[in-house]
């Protein structure tokens, strides 16, 4: 009786194989739609967690069509020391986006990411009731909707998609982008300082990197969250969809830190306003200027839009980027220091 009932308790949704837990790897895959054997392998035979799967792998199709592989190519085409660079990523404003961070900086031993949202958290899965766990993945793919159908996430409604009480925060979208990416999880680290944040090790093409996703508000002039990111440096540093804060004072304490510990600098017009870049940076640009007329027309640039109207003009960018979805309205800068 003792052991039909064993079979029985094992034969259940969400039961581990003998009470255990799933790793850290195997988490993030299930997250991310990949099969996975252990302790999850009941769980993906689920119809909800098979159309989990069908439109994440749908949408990681489009995706890697039409950014990744695109922007993998243009790195190495025009900027492939940056590309090839080991240096510490930062990526101010970027939120819970390891994608595009790993796209542009693969090599980077250790990647920074700051943003406003939660840092989260990621239940056992094997624990979880299957109803809640259905509901749960529903609200994970729509938090990542904006992102992987552009290409950049919107705060407001990040506030409201990330807010849910297992998959909530930052975190289970860090798995995902971390599987898809084909890394390997090893080990999560809670870190309360230099402010509240996680770490997270893994491995991709035998080598061992870091991610650290902190919440903290980058407004105001230097900070302790700053000052540790500074000995973390010299950095490569990516902007995109930053909605224009450091071309005001109010961030001028995060702008000037990333002029002062970056060699390289990949932004959209949302970023570091042109005008901002010293003497000693080379500024290259790439696409079409097509100002933001609307939420942010009176972040006006008439020096960038002077470098578009030459003849010729910068050189087409082939993908999306910055605040337009349109493969023929992306605008890249590559700033470099000399």
């Amino acid at each position: 009786m003792k052991r039909l009932l064993l079979l029985l308790f094992l034969c259940l949704p969400g039961a581990g194989a003998l009470g255990q837990s799933a790793t850290l790897d195997d988490t993030a895959r299930f997250l991310a739609g990949i099969p996975v054997g252990g302790p999850l392998a009941s769980l993906i035979q689920d119809p909800a967690w098979q159309d989990h799967a069908r439109t994440l792998d749908s949408a990681w199709f489009k995706k890697d069509y039409f950014q990744v592989r695109p922007i993998r190519a243009w790195m190495l085409a025009n900027a492939p020391e940056p590309y090839a660079s080991t240096n510490t990523c930062f990526y101010m404003f970027g939120g819970p986006d390891f994608l595009y961070a790993n796209l542009f900086f693969p090599q980077s031993k250790t990647y920074i990411l700051a943003g406003l949202e939660p840092v989260g958290q990621v239940p056992d899965i094997t624990r979880m009731d299957l109803a809640t766990l259905r509901t749960d993945l529903n609200a994970l793919r729509q938090s990542m909707h904006t992102v992987l159908q552009t290409h950049y996430f919107i705060t407001k409604d990040m506030r409201t998609d990330l807010s849910g009480p297992n998959f909530g925060g930052t975190l289970p979208i860090l798995y995902v982008f971390l599987a898809r990416l084909n890394c390997t999880v090893l080990d999560t680290t809670y870190v309360k300082s230099p402010a509240e944040g996680v770490k997270i090790n893994f491995t991709r093409n035998g080598s061992q990197q870091t991610l650290y996703y902190f919440k903290t508000d980058l407004s105001g002039g230097p900070s302790p969250f700053l000052k540790w990111c500074a000995k973390q440096g010299p950095g490569v540093s990516l902007l995109k969809a930053a909605s224009y804060l450091m071309h005001t004072e109010g961030f001028a304490g995060v702008r000037n830190f990333l002029l002062n510990n970056s060699r390289v600098i990949v932004q959209d017009d949302s970023g570091i306003p042109f005008r901002a870049f010293p003497k000693n940076w080379k500024v290259d640009c790439y696409g079409r200027f097509v100002p933001h007329e609307e939420m942010f027309g009176k972040y006006d640039q008439p020096d960038l839009a002077a470098i578009y109207k030459r003849e010729p003009p910068p050189p087409e960018l082939g993908f999306a980027f910055g605040y337009h979805w349109q493969k023929d309205r992306g605008l890249l800068m590559l700033a470099t220091r000399k």
